[in-house]
């Protein structure tokens, strides 16, 4: 969540960020609430301190003086009790509407509500040009075998699929191969839970917003990971850093779970958008005064990625309406899929700057010895979209897929035919 000093000191942001975001909120009646509920505590603490005056003389006093002391320091009593219920009252109202209030937008984001608004920054390598009938991911996988979407459906549902034989070693060979490359940078790999508890998810910005895209487990009162993002920001949570621990980068390996509500009838075709899927996640833990040239610096990581699997693609600057709750600013990575003939985002970079930090209670220590809320950030490395793109991108006129020449040290072969 932001700070609450943004409500009293400059309000005008707020509400500026929130109407680039397309967020309609009443900031005024907000700020007369947190009045409200600090005047109330106030009284309340005000009381509290007369009671204990008034207790303090109750031991010299005697006869009738003593009767009415004692009288008084009680109606004090219920008093006091009254304005800290009215006062906690009024706290958890304050609450309940502050954390579903998103991050502060960047002013260098893009502005629009929508994922057309989003702004191109760059664009790299040319879509393919086949001298036969290109296909997608789903005919090119059930032709050579390798794609079962037709048995995963009678397994699970909509949504679902099943890679079999050399696609399956591919996808695990990607895996290998972003983390050999992130590690080269100091990433450290990490094999997180994906079974979370609530304040994982709160603490990182997906609750209560997103609360409808998590699949929960009841019994056990846990939830699944729609990212690794959750698990590796929160492994910290109510930690002190030391500055010069500082940035502290983890790659995150997880297969992750999203309901995908709201999208029916969006992509139901192949694996694009499933319901289940793997993912490398970047995560930085980095000072405030850096945050902005470690999102550079993670976007860099991705286009390196993309680049090394020969994929046409363009970087897009996120508009400010189509930003999740905690990020502040985000860059998409669209690769060209010949399937669809068109760019679609196979990765993205989010500065969540001090949102999830302030939730988490995860700062550092600078030299003298004060404590600060440290900044996050995340960004996709590799996932199950970019397996695709290079299937369809890498696709030859004999239905063959033709492995990309960085990942063929990992995969043992040069083709899926």
């Amino acid at each position: 969540m932001i700070d609450v000093g943004i409500l009293r000191e400059h309000p005008e942001r707020l509400a500026a960020s929130l109407a680039r975001r397309g967020e309609s909120l009443d900031v005024d009646e907000l700020i007369e609430l947190d009045r409200r509920r600090r005047a109330v505590r106030i009284e309340a603490e005000e009381m509290r301190a007369r009671q204990r005056d008034s207790g303090k003389s109750i031991a010299s006093l005697t006869g009738d003086e003593k009767t009415a002391a004692i009288e008084e320091a009680g109606r004090l009593s219920g008093r006091y009790k009254e304005r800290l219920a009215e006062a906690d009252a009024l706290d958890a109202q304050f609450m309940e509407r502050w954390v579903t209030i998103p991050n502060m937008t960047d002013e260098t984001a893009a502005d629009g509500f929508e994922e057309e608004d989003s702004i191109e920054i760059t664009r790299w390598g040319t879509p393919p040009s086949f001298d036969f009938d290109a296909k997608d991911h789903v005919d090119l996988g059930a032709a050579l075998g390798v794609i079962d979407i037709e048995r995963a459906t009678k397994i699970s549902g909509s949504r679902f699929g099943m890679l079999k034989g050399k696609l399956a070693l591919l996808e695990m060979a990607m895996v290998r191969w972003a983390m050999d490359g992130l590690d080269g940078y100091g990433f450290t790999p990490v094999l997180p839970p994906i079974l979370v508890r609530e304040q994982a998810l709160f603490g990182t910005g997906f609750f209560p917003a997103d609360r409808d895209q998590v699949y929960s487990v009841e019994e056990d009162d846990l939830y699944l990971v729609g990212t690794s993002e959750v698990p590796l920001a929160a492994m910290h949570g109510d930690e002190i850093f030391d500055a010069g621990d500082l940035p502290l980068r983890y790659a995150g390996f997880s297969t992750c779970f999203r309901v995908e509500a709201g999208t029916y009838g969006k992509d139901t075709r192949g694996l694009f958008r499933v319901h289940q899927f793997d993912k490398v996640e970047m995560f930085s833990f980095v000072h405030p005064d850096r945050s902005r040239d470690e999102h550079d610096f993670l976007l860099a990581r991705e286009e390196e990625l993309v680049r090394a699997l020969e994929i046409p693609y363009r970087v897009v600057n996120v508009a400010a309406g189509d930003l999740g709750a905690s990020a502040a600013k985000k860059y998409d990575i669209e690769a060209w899929f010949p399937g669809q003939e068109r760019y679609r985002e196979i990765t993205s970079t989010s500065n969540t700057t001090d949102y999830q930090s302030r939730r988490l209670k995860i700062r550092f220590k600078d030299e003298d010895g004060k404590n600060h809320l440290v900044h996050t950030l995340n960004g996709t490395a590799i996932t199950g979209r970019a397996l695709i793109s290079v299937v369809e991108n890498h696709q030859q006129s004999d239905g063959s897929i033709v492995i990309p020449e960085a990942l063929r040290p990992y995969t043992g072969f040069d083709v899926i035919d």
